[in-house]
């Protein structure tokens, strides 16, 4: 089907109205979410329990006409639960394959650190180039796929936290955060009969968002975007709390990222202001700190503000004129 930017900031905004009618707040939570779907990357949603990760999780897949599994990570949890496994079919005389949950469009894997190294593992390949090898063959994953992890930071016991190679996986790491009294005010009026998750109905399809991806990937950039997003890169190598700093994967992950969210707003330009919004949330989790009592705040998130803080943001945007780039559409 033909699309264009105005076509995918409809399709986001639906889903955005869609999953904003049972998760309270965090508009910007949403499109980052959004966001990370149209991209082809995938999210990593951190935070303490009942903040809401798993119900933005299930509304997403709820909002798209897509098929969807869920899996709940545990230490027992072996490879062949997820990916499928061949297995002799006594009746036809000949081995069968047995599909796993890793055979949909939006995998919900929950609590993705409770698995094991070898389980987490058995997500790399499916992530990273949509097949699956089992016994030597190939299985092609279909379009879109799209993983929404969960994890919980806090409780470290009986985890297995994920390996660099894994994170680097997921365009995205969010943090959701409690809500405020207003929020939590609404959350009780929403939640005090059934819960609204099971009454949403899709408002997109696969097709649309698969649509949508080639329409982000003409978003328009800038020589001077482009410096810019270099530049914060670089500068986190340089800092001299950071044992490893951003790879050139996460540059490329924060400019695809900085056209799906221009996209999605209606816009076929990227502007400064998109990548100084979405730079935490790409950036962090690709970033290993030497000394977490170095810097200010101990996290990812606070050395890559800091970093935007000291790097200059270019002046124009694709719009020119010689004004300051602003706003999101």
């Amino acid at each position: 089907m033909g699309m264009d930017v105005s076509s995918v900031k409809d399709c986001a905004g639906k889903i955005r109205d869609n999953v904003g009618s049972v998760f309270v707040g965090k508009r910007d939570v949403i499109d980052i979410v959004i966001a990370a779907l149209f991209s082809g990357g995938h999210a990593l949603l951190e935070d303490v329990p009942g903040t809401g990760k798993t119900t933005l999780a299930k509304a997403l897949s709820r909002s798209i006409g897509a098929a969807f599994k869920r899996v709940q990570f545990t230490p027992d949890l072996l490879p062949s639960d997820i990916t499928g496994i061949n297995y002799y079919n006594q009746k036809e005389n000949r081995f069968m394959f047995r599909r796993g949950p890793l055979f949909t469009n939006i995998l919900l894997a929950d609590e993705i650190n409770r698995a094991t190294p070898r389980t987490q593992s058995s997500l790399l390949e499916c992530m990273e180039e949509r097949q699956i090898t089992i016994d030597g063959k190939t299985h092609m994953l279909s379009e879109p796929f799209f993983v929404i992890a969960t994890e919980n930071p806090i409780e470290t016991h009986g985890t297995f936290p994920l390996p660099e190679a894994e994170l680097d996986r997921f365009i995205v790491k969010i943090r959701i955060g409690y809500p405020t009294i207003e929020e939590g005010r609404e959350i009780f009026a929403r939640f005090k009969g059934v819960n609204p998750v099971d009454a949403l109905s899709s408002v997109c399809t696969a097709e649309e968002i698969v649509a949508a991806r080639a329409v982000c990937t003409e978003v328009e950039t800038t020589a001077d975007i482009e410096e810019y997003i270099l530049r914060i890169a670089e500068n986190t190598r340089k800092t001299d709390a950071v044992r490893l700093g951003v790879s050139p994967r996460g540059s490329l992950a924060l400019l695809r990222m900085s056209k799906v969210f221009a996209a999605i707003h209606g816009r076929a330009y990227v502007t400064a202001d998109d990548v100084k919004l979405l730079a935490p949330y790409v950036l962090s989790h690709r970033i290993i700190i030497k000394d977490v009592s170095a810097i200010r705040g101990n996290t990812g998130e606070d050395l890559v503000r800091s970093v935007l803080e000291s790097t200059p943001a270019p002046v124009e945007d694709f719009k020119g004129g010689g004004k300051a780039a602003s706003g999101r559409g």
